[in-house]
C-alpha cells in the first residue's frame, strides 16, 4: 500500500482527482495507522471505522460520477473529543464523561462532512480542556499527550491529540479548540501548523463549552495552505450558535498585498529575550527568511491592560457555570490530575459583579488592541518561549530559568483575534519550535498568506518524525 502518512490535503486531493488513490484506500490506511501508532502518543480516544468507511464509500461513488464537493472530498480527518459526534462517545477527555453520547454531530463536523471529508477518529485532549487548572501533562484518562518528535515530552494542551495525530501522520488534518493557547501550543510542540480563527467566525454548536465568550474552534494541519482550506469549510454563520457571524471569505487576500507592498510586521518588546536560546535563534532566522517581503518594526508595546486578570475571571466564572453539575455532585474527584479534582471549586466564589466587570473591561480592551493592531499586518513572536515540557514534571519545573518573552497568546485570546503558528526549526532534545503571527479580527487571510510565504521558502513543515 502507498505511504500517504505525511502528504498534505492538497497532495492527497490531487491523488484522488488523478485516480491514483480512492477515498476508501485513504480511509483504510489512516484507520489502520490510528489503531497501530496512535496509542504510542496517547493521541486517540475512538477510531470511527464504521462511519469512516461508509463516508469514504459515498465519496468514491460521487467522485466516480464527477461530483466533486470540495478540495476536502474524500480526505480523512480527526476531531478533538469535545466535538459531539452522533453514535460515538464524546468524552471531553474526562473520566466522568467517558460514556457520554450525543444524538447529532457538531456543526463543524456537519460542515466539513458536507465538503466530503471523512471522519476517522475522535482525538485525545486534556480533561475538560484544562478548565480545572491542570499543571502537568498527565491530565486525561488517555494519559499524557506525547509529541512524536520525542515521546518523553508533551504534545501540548489542550488539543494534545490533534497536534500529535497530525505530527505522527495519523490524520492529514484535525480540528482542535482554543480558549487560551490550545491550538497554537500543540502546533508548536508537535511541529505542525495551527490556525486559531477570530472568535465567532466558526460555530461552536455541539462543542463542549469551557468559556463560551472565549472558546474558538480551528484546524491543525501540515501547512498554512491546508489550514486555510479547512477553515473555509468550517466558517460561517450558524443559527444554532448566536455568537457566530457572517463574514467574507476568510481566505480573501488583503488589498494591500495585491500591489506587492511589504507586510508590516510588529515584534513586541522582549519577544525573544530571556527565552530558550534555540527558540530565539529560530525566530530571528525566520524573520530573516522573510526580510525581502516584510518590514519589521521592533520593540512595539501592546496597550498596558489587565489581560490576564480579565481572562482568568471570565474563564473561572464561565467554566464554573459550564461544569456546575460536576462541581456540585462530587464527580470532580474522578478526574485524572490530582490538582483538577479540586481546581474548579474556587471559581464558585466568583461574584456576578466581578464577572460582569470583567466583561465590561474587555470591551475597551478590544478597541485598544484593535487600534494597536491597525498599525501592522501582523505581530510576530515565537509561539512558545520553550520547546515542549517533559511529561514527567509539573509545567513550572519543566524548563527553569526562562523568564522572558512577550505574552501575546493571552491578550489576543481574551479579545478574540486570530493567530497562526508554523514550524520554524528545532531546539533542545530535537524538539520543534514555532513562529506565530497575530492579526486584527477577521484578517485570517493575511495570516494564511504569511504562513504560506514562509513555508514556500522553508521545509520545516515537511520534516517528519521517525516512527518505526
Amino acid at each position: 500500500m502507498a505511504d500517504f502518512a505525511f502528504l498534505s490535503v492538497v497532495e492527497l486531493a490531487r491523488l484522488l482527482r488523478q485516480k491514483k488513490a480512492s477515498a476508501t484506500e485513504l480511509a483504510t490506511y489512516f484507520l489502520d495507522r490510528l489503531e497501530r501508532v496512535g496509542p504510542r502518543f496517547n493521541a486517540v480516544v475512538t477510531v470511527t471505522r464504521e462511519r469512516a468507511l461508509a463516508e469514504a464509500a459515498q465519496a468514491d461513488r460521487e467522485i466516480r460520477q464527477g461530483k466533486w464537493r470540495s478540495p476536502l472530498h474524500g480526505i480523512p480527518y480527526g476531531v478533538k473529543d469535545l466535538l459531539a459526534t452522533k453514535d460515538y462517545p464524546t468524552t471531553w477527555g474526562a473520566e466522568p464523561y467517558r460514556q457520554q453520547k450525543f444524538v447529532s454531530d457538531a456543526t463543524v463536523i456537519e460542515r466539513v462532512g458536507a465538503a466530503g471529508a471523512v471522519l476517522v477518529a475522535k482525538l485525545a485532549m486534556v480533561e475538560l480542556a484544562g478548565g480545572m487548572g491542570y499543571n502537568q501533562a498527565n491530565a486525561s484518562f488517555t494519559g499524557p499527550g506525547k509529541t512524536p518528535w520525542n515521546p518523553n515530552y508533551w504534545s501540548g494542551g489542550s488539543s494534545s491529540g490533534p497536534g500529535a495525530a497530525v505530527a505522527a501522520g495519523l490524520v492529514p488534518f484535525a480540528i482542535g479548540s482554543e480558549t487560551s493557547g490550545s491550538i497554537l501550543t500543540p502546533a508548536a510542540y508537535c511541529g505542525v501548523t495551527g490556525l486559531r480563527p477570530t472568535y465567532g467566525l466558526v460555530s461552536r454548536h455541539g462543542a463542549m463549552a469551557l468559556a463560551w465568550t472565549m472558546d474558538k474552534l480551528g484546524p491543525l494541519g501540515r501547512s498554512a495552505e491546508d489550514c486555510g482550506i479547512v477553515l473555509f469549510h468550517m466558517a460561517g454563520k450558524d443559527p444554532k450558535d448566536p455568537s457566530s457571524v457572517d463574514r467574507p471569505h476568510p481566505l480573501t487576500p488583503s488589498p494591500s498585498r495585491r500591489g506587492g507592498t511589504k507586510f508590516r510586521i510588529g515584534v513586541p518588546k522582549g519577544a525573544d529575550k530571556d527565552i530558550q536560546a534555540e527558540v530565539a535563534a529560530n525566530f530571528r532566522q525566520a524573520l530573516k527568511v522573510l526580510e525581502d517581503r516584510v518590514e519589521v518594526v521592533e520593540d512595539v508595546e501592546l496597550p498596558d491592560l489587565p489581560y490576564g486578570a480579565v481572562a482568568g475571571m471570565i474563564i473561572a466564572a464561565e467554566g464554573a457555570s459550564a461544569f456546575e453539575d460536576l462541581l456540585k455532585d462530587g464527580r470532580l474527584s474522578q478526574l485524572t490530575a490530582p490538582e483538577d479534582r479540586t481546581g474548579g471549586y474556587p471559581a464558585l466564589a466568583v461574584s456576578a459583579p466581578d464577572y460582569l466587570r470583567a466583561l465590561r473591561v474587555r470591551r475597551p480592551m478590544q478597541r485598544a488592541l484593535d487600534d494597536f493592531l491597525k498599525k501592522f499586518d501582523a505581530l510576530a513572536v515565537p509561539t512558545r518561549t520553550t520547546v515542549a515540557n517533559p511529561i514527567d514534571k509539573p509545567f513550572r519545573d519543566g524548563w527553569p530559568g526562562v523568564t522572558g518573552g512577550a505574552n501575546v497568546i493571552g491578550p489576543t485570546n481574551v479579545v478574540g483575534v486570530p493567530g497562526i503558528s508554523v514550524p520554524n526549526g528545532f531546539g533542545v532534545q530535537g524538539l520543534p519550535t514555532g513562529l506565530s503571527f497575530t492579526s486584527r479580527a477577521f484578517d485570517e487571510g493575511k495570516l494564511i498568506a504569511l504562513g504560506r510565504l514562509y513555508q514556500e521558502r522553508t521545509d520545516w513543515h515537511r520534516r517528519q518524525p521517525v516512527i518505526a
